[in-house]
């Protein structure tokens, strides 16, 4: 039987009594970024992982090729259901897992890649709290090397991984529109680090909160802050009705989503895309 999950966060405990449990799948999301602003680009973290060490037995999940729509406008557009289901089934997900997400940063990536899995209606779904810098600096043990296991399901009976019907968790250009319009009200949250966006670049989406995503976590332990100090950092859109977070690319933007959830936020909605989207459009119209 798989672990049974009871928050969107798992803590490094809980995964170290749980490695090696019948349908537990471990994901290591990391993606490593060279250069900010314009000039960024994004590589997949598989060396690392092989090279530096993970979290024995988990598998890396590519977010840039695999869990990321191919020849986008916008780079980590979310993919489709085939896709998703192809990306998932091949790192040995079945619908009756439980997936556990890490990454070795701030937890950026493993919230978007957790919050993928909701969008398609899977819920047995966790971040590791603190990632994979809160698991090594506790002197857990790290594996080095490529997983030797076979890529694909581990249970050949399982069947094929099916995705679900998509549910209403991101937002696109119009929904912001209207929102920055007041024609349908939302609290939009800036989640990326200043430093991020480079000294020049085009003004951020009018009337948004910056609640950044590195202000969320513990910096000696990475961990997200919780209860008091994490309703303190949203006192400004705690109470909206709907809220929409968006960074550079949609990644940071989720740390801010998950930590909305863990408060008990249930219309939160990430902006697929963020700024590298709407300042295309606002170049458009220009």
């Amino acid at each position: 039987m798989a672990p049974v999950l009871t928050s969107p966060l798992v803590s490094t405990q809980w995964l170290a009594d749980h490695i090696g449990a019948d349908e537990l799948v471990v994901l290591d999301a990391s993606v490593h970024t060279v250069g900010v602003g314009f000039e960024t680009t994004w590589l997949p973290g598989r060396e690392a992982h092989e090279q530096r060490g993970h979290v024995p037995g988990a598998r890396f999940a590519d977010l840039i090729d695999d869990f990321s729509a191919p020849d986008a406008d916008v780079p980590f557009t979310r993919p489709g259901a085939e896709r998703f289901e192809a990306a998932a089934a091949q790192l040995g997900v079945t619908n009756t897992s439980t997936v556990v997400v890490y990454d070795d940063s701030v937890g950026e990536w493993s919230a978007r890649l957790w919050w993928i899995f909701r969008s398609f209606g899977f819920d047995s779904v966790a971040v590791l709290d603190g990632g994979f810098p809160k698991w090594r600096d506790e002197g857990r043990p790290v594996r080095v090397g490529a997983l030797r296991t076979p890529a694909g399901p581990t249970d050949p009976d399982a069947g094929a991984f099916l995705a679900g019907e998509e549910r209403a968790l991101w937002a696109d250009h119009d929904r912001v529109t209207r929102a920055v319009s007041g024609e349908e009200p939302a609290s939009l949250v800036f989640a990326a680090p200043w430093a991020a966006l480079g000294g020049d670049h085009p003004p951020i989406v009018p009337g948004s909160t910056p609640i950044t995503a590195d202000t969320l976590v513990n910096p000696e332990t990475n961990a997200y802050l919780r209860g008091a100090e994490l309703e303190k950092a949203f006192a400004a859109v705690i109470g909206a009705d709907e809220i929409v977070t968006y960074c550079g690319v949609g990644s940071a933007a989720c740390v801010d989503a998950l930590a909305l959830t863990v408060l008990g936020h249930d219309r939160v909605k990430v902006y697929d895309g963020s700024l590298a989207d709407w300042w295309q459009h606002e170049q458009l119209a220009s």
